[in-house]
């Protein structure tokens, strides 16, 4: 009888797959970081000193560069113009710490350019937070009003948003590695096999974000399977 809520069900191995690919991700970024984090780089620059150099050299002189705390923290935050750097990378001159640097300036680069996908990742941020926080509670609601199919939709579309919020930020991210890998060789920050060292500490970052999208459409497949055709259990 109702909807299967409280006990073991099958699409629990629809969790489980998120859950494991995110791990293997985290732990593929640590470990490439860990081990790149080790290798400093001939030019002797620290992470700061490489993202300043990389936005001047793109004619951005508008944005600051901030420490961070925290490990892997480093963003980039395009309402304030600030690009923050984790306490790993700020005055770490290894290849990891410049690459990661790089990849925020990538994101500030996208920024000034009015990169579309990054423009329309920047707009889903309030819709998003939104349905996070009320999708749930919509369908909760539904299923105490006697299944309320209504309701209980209205809360999967507004999960959905996170969803799209996911796969937007793939090509941002994607696109951000390829300009911070251009960049760190157009201005000798890196030389010959460095170049290739970051690319791998970014692609390990990059596989974050794919099991992030991952473990998203998998909770949506879930809500639409258990929920989403108004079926309920005998």
């Amino acid at each position: 009888m109702g909807y299967p809520f409280y006990y073991f069900d099958p699409t629990y191995i629809l969790v489980l797959i998120g859950v494991v690919l995110s791990l293997a991700a985290q732990a593929k970024v640590r470990s490439t970081f860990d081990k790149y984090s080790r290798v400093r780089s001939i030019s002797g620059m620290t992470g700061a000193e490489a993202a300043q150099r990389i936005l001047h050299r793109a004619g951005i002189f508008d944005v600051q560069i901030e420490r961070i705390s925290g490990h892997l923290t480093d963003h980039y935050d395009p309402r304030r113009k600030v690009l923050r750097l984790s306490d790993s990378v700020y005055d770490s001159s290894s290849i990891a710490a410049i690459g990661v640097a790089a990849h925020e300036c990538g994101h500030a680069i996208q920024h000034q350019n009015s990169y579309i996908p990054l423009m329309f990742r920047n707009t889903l941020v309030p819709i998003v937070n939104f349905g996070a926080a009320i999708a749930w509670p919509l369908i909760l609601i539904g299923l105490l009003l006697a299944g309320s199919q209504t309701l209980i939709n209205l809360g999967i579309i507004l999960f959905s948003t996170a969803v799209l919020f996911q796969l937007v930020t793939l090509p941002v991210e994607f696109n951000a590695s390829r300009r911070a890998i251009q960049r760190l060789g157009e201005t000798g920050i890196l030389h010959g096999e460095e170049i290739n060292y970051s690319k791998k500490v970014l692609s390990a970052a990059a596989l974050t974000y794919v099991a992030a999208a991952a473990t998203s459409i998998l909770q949506l497949l879930r809500l639409i399977i258990l929920f989403g055709g108004g079926r309920r259990r005998d």
